[in-house]
């Protein structure tokens, strides 16, 4: 892997957790192809092989649906996230596919509460190149603790 994929590739990171970080859900659903997967998962049932999964959407379509119920139709007590992702560790590099994993953490802002740890975790991705740059065709939530507060609204 060459030294500009690997740029790439970590400010693909950083700008999907600055995203899913500022509340601009409208741009979560760019960060992937149009025929990609998004599961969130709790550790144990992704390490037993267990297909059973919180969240799993299987196209970018069903991931602007997420969004529009987010801003449209889900009630709930407003919070802010803040996303902190490590260096992605890249597996397996292939002229336009990369399998990559990196351990997140999100923390969760109720607005007139402390701040605490919402998630913590990894993500286990493949991302391939595309005409408008490196984006996601999978990506597991592999999220460590079966104990979850309350629910998971927004993107992870």
């Amino acid at each position: 892997m060459n030294f500009q994929d690997y740029f790439e590739l970590t400010q693909l990171y950083a700008r999907y957790a600055q995203a899913v970080s500022s509340g601009q859900w409208e741009l979560w659903p760019e960060f992937f192809t149009e025929d990609c997967s998004y599961r969130l998962q709790p550790r144990e049932n992704h390490e037993r092989g267990f297909p059973l999964a919180t969240l799993s959407f299987e196209s970018k379509g069903m991931l602007k649906d997420r969004v529009y119920g987010i801003r449209e139709t889900l009630f709930h007590d407003p919070y802010y996230q803040r996303h902190v992702v490590g260096t992605p560790l890249v597996l397996k590099a292939e002229a336009d596919r990369f399998e990559c994993e990196a351990n997140y953490a999100v923390f969760r802002t109720k607005l007139s509460e402390l701040s605490s740890v919402f998630s913590v975790g990894r993500y286990i991705d493949v991302v391939v190149r595309t005409a408008e740059g490196l984006k996601f065709a999978s990506r597991q939530v592999i999220y460590d603790s079966e104990m979850i507060p309350n629910s998971v609204i927004y993107p992870l």
